[in-house]
């Protein structure tokens, strides 16, 4: 070929361009992005309405359903999922998973703001946030206390955070667990009303003092001066001294009817750092930026800051990602290093300087792949490296083949350079086809849909770059080394002792297999289609399953107290929970959040909302905690806590692949709430009566009780009591009135809260000491113009594309399979009885996987054409083609034998690796097919050829076999749930290929003899 032969004859221009890839490689290794899991973008965007003391019905008709109705009417949009609570809704806007991030959120923000003058205008917030993967915490860090006061581990938390902003790659540096510090006026509403000021004219003051309005600028002569007005508050003393009133000719003072004193919000969120007293401060790792350089920088700094700290405050790095990214790169990185020796030894047949020249091109082509995939913008991540891994056992096959043929012309007698240029030019054309063809085999995987098909692109796309590398430096660096390197032999040499030993094992017990195959080729045929056809039977056997679980050290415990139970009693039983966790030696850290989910550390786990009946525990265990004693950890909590009393206790693992609010869930749709709920009980029911079902959760198996104010209209006009004033004071009195806020000496901003006297949360005290002020300005008591009475409700009510649903999920038990339980749970609700109306759909893991491979069959419809399109290009005959592809099936045997023999299932990872074996096998089919028809084009009879290639070629395919197999065998023997099925699919189905093949190949040619032309 030109390209062999331009390298060879300029070996100075090889040289150079060799050590400049090596050192670019080497550069780009060090400074491309790393993170622990692949960045994952998807265009979706929760939307947070916030309308405090609205009822969920109310939150319906006034807020979600024209929000729903506008937004759903968008381009693009793939499903709205709402959850509506009390002053609370939450819309999940999920675009087509194609679609721009950036151009459809600027357009859902105009969308919304377009909408503001048709909402309810005391609307207190509306939030569209993005969810991006950079958004996952990498730090956790836990300031301990049990006393000191909340001022101080304010300041040290401030200063800690104002620390960490300096550093330039992170961002969202945030304080966890400290309500925050506010001016609180207290009310003092009895002496009011002797006084008869009006509550309004105290707000109003308040709020006229905040205004700050500019006043513009004015000309002086030459000069332009910006005018000052009088500006907002300075300090607490200036709050104070507000003038509220005058009577009498006296002037009332603010201080004079409240107690104005600095103070912090409702602890809406307690934390704890190992059952002490904490804050968190989190902080999120910008993207593109490789965490194991920005933790050399932000490891001193919090070393540093805590040696500064006072006696009575510890500092406590509680999580840090770059630890565990760190842990399971060098992990990988070791599988990478066992994977070259192995791969080394299996090269011991071609001879020390044969396989040093192989070796070679192993570094060679990784820096080139390494290189192409920072180019296309991927980090080096669990999944990337383990393509590249993949990619180990694969890119040496084209190098073995063509140092393989090079030395077989030189045994032959023929010169270095003249034995380069033949046996490249030779070999060449295939090697090409065989690279193109496995490439082919792992476009699919580039082209998957959905967060899945994001999720493990950054796989597929190493394995390309690293073969495409490996195939141009067979074809330039390889026959350059072996022109100058390989040792010339005496005509007849058999090579070396492992040579001689192979070549004699494969001539003992080869040739007389394949020479009895020729002669039955029928009855041959008839055995393999036999032994394709049994190997179908472990498909239900083995089963189906999307992504594993995560073997991380690590998981959370969920507990779930009864509706509307105060945050102090779920903060008790969060207590005996760590009591627990205490007991268990290999617990290393146990992060505590009530009232709240854990800040997000993991990729696909979006933290729980502000709940006082919801607590969550981040459990991390010791680093070196095998997955086996993980799960027996978790089930032995799970046991202890299975019949907890006063709360539901749930042990959660981390799951691998984009988010699944749970594996088995049920979407019932309909408009009746009263109907859904009866549906919801029955389903329920269903789903814990089906094995393997864990942790169900029905979210309207209960209704909450509210205390409404039932205001005696009637008589709050006859008595001239506005309405809305009542509302407004009772709002007041109980969860205090936001006037606004301003700056302080520091540049501090301070909250300024009106509200009546209380502890930190009101009580039913609160409301009896409530006056309302008439028109005439006289102070008439609440409970003469309203009662309270008890009303229940729904707790949350859910929309999906904006119908009424209820979602009942379920987790599945260990050892339990998923896609057998969500079959049985299916199958029991088909036999119940729906209203018209009504309707269910099976959501969780089931509609994942839908989304999955939604569309995947016209990827493999196109590469399946491009196979043979490339196969008919390469060999001219549509016969040589089907001769190439009768060997897939043949692998499949193997891989499914495999996975049953190690007790996987088929997972979506094992699904990528029975197409990427399918090029593997093409790849090593064509080499077998290309060398039969040169044999015949060079005169030899149709049974010599076949037999005399099936010999020739049986060496150099074992070998790539072989150094596949040992590029895998790590990957196999990993811990990591992810990845070990890939390797395992491919290995065994190597195996069956490499036997099965090289007897049925030969045969299907004989029968199929293709056209020489």
């Amino acid at each position: 070929m030109r390209i062999s032969n331009f390298a060879v004859k300029n070996y100075q221009f090889t040289l150079v361009i060799f050590l400049m890839t090596i050192a670019l490689g080497v550069t780009t290794f060090f400074n491309m992005p790393r993170s622990e899991d692949p960045a994952t973008n998807a265009p979706q965007f929760p939307v947070v309405i916030i309308y405090p003391g609205t009822s969920p019905e109310d939150m319906e008709e006034l807020i979600v359903d024209p929000l729903e109705n506008r937004i759903y009417a968008l381009e693009d949009i793939k499903r709205i999922k709402t959850k509506i609570s009390d002053g609370v809704a939450v819309l999940d806007v999920d675009y087509k998973y194609e679609s721009n991030v950036n151009d459809k959120y600027q357009e859902l923000v105009r969308e919304i703001n377009s909408m503001r003058d048709e909402l309810p205008q005391d609307i207190l917030s509306i939030e569209i946030n993005k969810v991006t993967p950079s958004g996952v915490n990498i730090l956790q860090i836990g300031l301990i206390s049990e006393n000191s006061s909340r001022e101080s581990l304010k300041k040290y938390g401030e200063r800690l955070q104002k620390e960490l902003e300096r550093i330039p790659e992170l961002k969202e540096v945030e304080i966890h667990g400290l309500p925050d510090e506010i001016v609180r006026i207290d009310l003092q509403l009895d002496k009011m009303s002797q006084m008869g000021i009006p509550l309004q004219a105290v707000l109003g003051s308040i709020q006229s003092e905040i205004g700050n309005i500019p006043g513009g600028s004015i000309e002086a002569g030459s000069k332009a001066f910006n005018v000052k007005t009088s500006g907002n508050y300075d300090d607490l003393d200036e709050v104070a001294k507000t003038l509220v009133y005058s009577a009498n000719g006296k002037s009332i003072s603010l201080k004079d009817i409240a107690n104005v004193h600095m103070d912090f919000e409702e602890g809406k969120h307690i934390t704890r750092l190992n059952g002490y007293r904490n804050i968190f401060i989190t902080a999120a790792l910008k993207e593109g930026s490789n965490i194991t350089q920005v933790q050399e920088k932000y490891l001193p700094v919090i070393e540093n800051f805590k040696s500064d700290l006072p006696p009575n405050i510890d500092l406590v790095l509680a999580f840090d990602q770059a630890e565990f990214v760190n842990r399971r790169l060098g992990g990988l990185g070791f599988d990478f290093m066992l994977a070259i020796l192995l791969v080394s030894i299996t090269l011991l047949p071609l001879g020390g300087r044969a396989a040093a020249i192989v070796m070679i091109s192993i570094p060679l082509s990784l820096a080139i792949g390494l290189i192409l995939l920072n180019l296309l913008g991927y980090s080096l991540n669990q999944l990337s490296i383990v393509g590249l891994v993949v990619a180990l056992g694969l890119l040496v096959d084209d190098s073995i083949v063509v140092v393989e043929n090079i030395e077989r012309w030189i045994r032959e007698g023929h010169s270095r350079m003249e034995a380069t240029l033949l046996g490249t030019k030779q070999i060449g054309l295939s090697v090409v086809g065989c690279t193109i063809t496995l490439i082919i085999a792992f476009m699919p995987l580039v082209f998957l849909p959905e967060g899945s098909g994001d999720f493990i692109r950054s796989l597929p796309v190493a394995v390309i770059m690293s073969v495409l590398a490996s195939m141009l430096v067979s074809l330039t660096i390889i026959p350059f080394l072996s022109s100058r390197l390989l040792k010339e032999h005496r005509k007849g040499h058999q090579g070396n002792l492992f040579l001689r030993v192979l070549q004699n094992t494969i001539s003992k017990s080869y040739a007389p297999l394949l020479e009895r195959s020729l002669k039955r080729p029928v009855q041959t045929l008839v055995i393999a289609l036999v032994i394709f056809v049994s190997s179908m039977a472990f498909f239900p056997i083995i089963g189906f399953s999307l992504f594993p679980a995560s073997e991380k050290p690590q998981f959370l415990v969920n507990i779930i107290t009864p509706i509307q139970t105060k945050i102090s009693e779920t903060d008790t039983i969060a207590r005996k929970v760590e009591a627990s966790l205490k007991e268990t030696p290999e617990i290393d850290f146990f992060s505590t959040n009530v009232g709240k989910g854990n800040p997000r550390i993991y990729y696909n786990v979006i933290p729980e909302n502000e709940r006082t009946d919801f607590a969550q525990i981040f459990v991390q265990l010791e680093p070196k905690t095998s997955a086996k004693e993980k799960i027996r950890i978790t089930e032995n909590l799970r046991n202890q806590f299975s019949n907890y009393v006063g709360a539901k206790i749930e042990i959660k693992n981390f799951e691998q692949g984009p988010p699944v609010t749970a594996p088995v869930e049920v979407r019932i749709s309909g408009d009746n709430l009263d109907s859904l709920r009866s549906i919801a009980a029955k389903v329920e029911k269903l789903i814990n009566e089906t094995p393997g079902t864990i942790y169900t959760n029905n979210p309207v198996s209960n209704l909450k009780t509210d205390i409404k104010v039932a205001i005696q209209k009637d008589k709050a006009r006859a008595l001239g009591v506005n309405i809305v004033d009542i509302d407004r004071s009772v709002r007041m009195a109980i969860a205090g009135l936001k006037m606004g806020s301003y700056s302080d000496a520091n540049g501090n901003k301070k909250e300024i809260i009106v509200t009546s006297p209380k502890d930190e949360r009101a009580s039913l005290v609160n409301f009896d000491r409530l006056f309302i002020n008439n028109s005439q300005g006289a102070a008439i008591p609440i409970r003469q113009i309203a009662d309270l009475e008890l009303e229940s409700s729904p707790l949350f009510i859910d929309h999906y594309n904006k119908n009424r649903t209820v979602s009942v999920t379920a987790f599945v038990q260990e050892g339990y399979l998923a896609e057998r339980v969500i079959k049985d749970v299916e199958s029991k609700i088909k036999g119940l009885e729906f209203p018209n109306g009504y309707n269910f759909k099976m959501a969780g893991e089931a509609e994942t996987r839908e989304e999955s491979f939604g569309g995947f069959q016209n990827v493999i419809i196109v590469t399946v054409f491009l196979f043979v399109a490339v196969l008919i290009l390469l060999f001219k005959t549509f016969k040589s083609t089907i001769i190439v592809l009768s060997v897939i099936p043949l692998g499949m045997v193997g891989a499914l034998t495999a996975l049953w023999l190690t007790g996987n299932s088929l997972s979506f990872v094992a699904i990528i690796g029975l197409i990427a074996l399918a090029g593997i096998e093409v790849k090593n089919s064509i080499l077998l097919v290309d060398f039969t028809n040169q044999l015949r084009k060079e005169g030899k009879s149709l049974d010599i050829a076949i037999r005399e290639a099936g010999e020739i070629r049986f060496l150099p395919i074992v070998l790539t076999t072989l150094t596949a197999i040992g590029g895998l065998m790590p990957i196999a023997w990993s811990t990591n749930p992810l990845i070990s099925p890939l390797a395992i699919v491919l290995i065994g189905g190597l195996i069956s290929s490499t036997v099965l093949s090289r007897i049925v190949t030969p045969v299907v040619y004989k029968l199929l003899p293709p056209r020489i032309g």
